[in-house]
């Protein structure tokens, strides 16, 4: 099997990457009260300088109220916090690679009743000066990212956090302009979001978007229950101003509508016309929900994700477990060296190597 498409540049605006592969967000919370340290850069910085073609960091959380709901998840904002991205980006840099920011608000997502102290912001309870506010904060993060140096970034608009909160009728039961009996309405909140960081970083930096169908909190959910219910989700985010669209799928090779192989990235790019990013247990034979469970997944081939790839139906490729467990996954599989790639343990959702 050639993996040679794997390692095609690709250029899209400001972003020139050396290869496809993508590290996946994965949230670490091994910042100290919310400031990454030099153990973090070093970690960003191995992967890096071991051919990842772009890395997406962890969730980094805007100034509001219960943006984040782990103390030591990191903060995107204050000198600190900042000081310490900036030596992030600087060491992925010195490393030969590239990176961008996720940034984030968890909503509604309380997973300790120690932290956050501060309410949780609620899509279907935020006032309008609420979401004013936090749509600020979006622009201020993403305008810092830019100044940073970072080469992208991404907005996490997926999962059950608070953008996706908006997304979902199950969490939106707005009745003012911000909520709606259609997907299309009720993505008024991303769209202003996205359009206030175009506005804050400008024409040519590069804007990535994750979305996903299923839902922390529903794992069998979806949004577009058709292509058409798609593209009244997707067309006005594009409009808005993403330039790349990240598809999250627990599994990459599902289809995502009956009747067409496409999956969800697939069906993006197909609908939007834009550059798009697959995901979801690459090189793995299990989705991520072993890992919460404390199982280990066993490594498997490339074979479909190839094929996949070569069909262009999608232009990037995020991996996360794999790039965890093995922070040389991407120089190994670029140098044939498949024997020597590690099964994923579940020890390493909490250790930084």
């Amino acid at each position: 099997m050639s993996t040679s498409s794997l390692f095609k540049p690709f250029q899209y605006k400001n972003l020139q990457l050396k290869n496809r592969i993508v590290m996946a967000p994965m949230t670490r919370a091994q910042s100290d009260n919310g400031v990454p340290t030099q153990k973090i850069a070093d970690y960003y910085g191995r992967r890096a300088a071991s051919e990842v073609g772009l890395i997406l960091s962890e969730g980094t959380v805007i100034n509001r109220p219960g943006s984040k709901n782990l103390q030591n998840i990191p903060d995107f904002y204050g000198n600190e916090a900042l000081n310490g991205w900036k030596n992030v980006i600087d060491t992925v840099h010195q490393n030969g690679g590239k990176m961008g920011p996720q940034i984030w608000h968890v909503g509604d997502t309380r997973m300790s009743e120690d932290y956050p102290l501060l309410p949780m912001e609620k899509a279907s309870t935020m006032t309008i000066e609420d979401i004013q506010n936090t749509i600020a904060q979006f622009a201020a993060s993403a305008k810092s990212a830019k100044d940073l140096g970072f080469d992208c970034l991404e907005i996490h608009g997926a999962h059950g956090y608070l953008i996706d909160q908006f997304f979902w009728e199950v969490t939106n039961t707005r009745t003012d302009e911000y909520g709606g009996k259609t997907l299309k309405e009720r993505s008024k909140f991303a769209v202003e979001v996205v359009k206030a960081i175009r506005a804050a970083v400008g024409e040519d930096f590069t804007i990535i978007l994750r979305l996903s169908q299923w839902k922390q909190q529903d794992y069998k959910s979806k949004l577009a229950l058709t292509p058409n219910e798609m593209e009244d989700w997707l067309l006005p985010l594009k409009e808005a101003g993403v330039d790349i669209f990240h598809c999250s799928q627990r599994r990459f090779w599902e289809p995502e509508f009956e009747g067409s192989d496409l999956n969800f990235a697939g069906w993006a790019k197909k609908i939007t016309g834009q550059p798009t990013i697959t995901v979801g247990s690459v090189g793995l034979n299990g989705d991520f929900l072993n890992a919460f469970a404390g199982q280990g997944t066993e490594k498997t081939d490339l074979t479909e994700l190839i094929k996949r790839l070569d069909n262009e139906e999608f232009d990037l490729v995020a991996v996360g477990r794999a790039i965890l467990q093995d922070y040389q996954w991407v120089q190994k599989i670029k140098e044939g060296n498949t024997e020597s790639l590690l099964d994923f343990s579940a020890e390493s959702m909490s250790v930084l190597f």
